[in-house]
């Protein structure tokens, strides 16, 4: 279901918080603000994809986008989703680029703290204090690896592209290589400089993160383990918990 994006022309605030509850298999059109937004899930899976690379927010943990960035947002089950907006002089301590992390215990409170608080609060008084201690936690907030760098070299960016749509394609960096007419050597080196994994490393998160939204579709584990490239359920079972520090049945609940 298409998600409309809020109308806001300015930020009532440094920070604007909203609330939203997803309902399965929504989505918003591509669109970029110029603000920044923190979006956080509750419960269900947020996946943000931008022009550099996808991020996948598992509850707990939080997308982070900064101005200017072109995104999309999507969940495939109910999902409650809460965003944070900031001005870009409120977020000055905060990542350059797109990253997803970790909602600490401290913040998720002062996140819904925050939510309590009237849309124009005062700045100067004692929200503004709470606000501000917030956006401290924001900052200090650890990254998680749950984002998958996109190349840019037009080569590599068509193998990732078929691969995201056939992530049980078993082909080697050398069988690419000879598609592509260039060494193995010279799309590994291009690799790793544009995603900073190898190939390896990337197709396997590939595999994982695009795992979840089967998961969230009921799917069962034995059959996302095989359409998702593993040998057996026990081999996908280790590689997601050792991942996502969670088992896929965990995740469902």
């Amino acid at each position: 279901m298409k998600r409309a994006v809020p109308a806001l022309a300015a930020l009532p605030r440094p920070l604007y918080n909203r609330s939203e509850s997803l309902p399965d298999g929504s989505w918003t059109e591509v669109h970029r603000h110029p603000w920044c937004q923190f979006s956080y899930a509750i419960s269900g899976v947020l996946g943000v994809r931008t022009p550099t690379g996808n991020h996948v927010a598992l509850p707990r943990y939080g997308v982070w986008i900064p101005p200017g960035v072109d995104h999309q947002v999507e969940s495939h089950r109910p999902t409650e989703m809460r965003s944070l907006y900031l001005a870009p002089e409120a977020a000055a301590r905060m990542p350059a680029e797109c990253r997803v992390l970790e909602v600490t215990p401290l913040a998720r409170e002062l996140i819904r703290a925050v939510a309590a608080l009237p849309v124009e609060y005062d700045p100067d008084g004692e929200d503004g204090r709470l606000v501000q201690v917030l956006i401290d936690q924001l900052a200090r907030l650890p990254a998680a690896a749950f984002t998958l760098p996109l190349p840019a070299d037009d080569r590599l960016a068509a193998l990732c592209a078929a691969l995201q749509a056939d992530p049980d394609d078993r082909r080697t960096l050398a069988d690419w290589a000879a598609e592509a007419g260039a060494s193995e050597r010279t799309l590994a080196r291009r690799f790793a400089q544009d995603t900073g994994l190898t190939f390896r490393e990337w197709r396997q998160r590939l595999r994982l993160l695009m795992s979840l939204a089967a998961l969230e579709a009921g799917e069962s584990v034995t059959a996302v383990a095989l359409s998702h490239g593993y040998d057996s359920p026990s081999a996908f079972t280790a590689a997601f918990r050792a991942f996502f520090g969670t088992t896929p049945g965990e995740l469902r609940g």
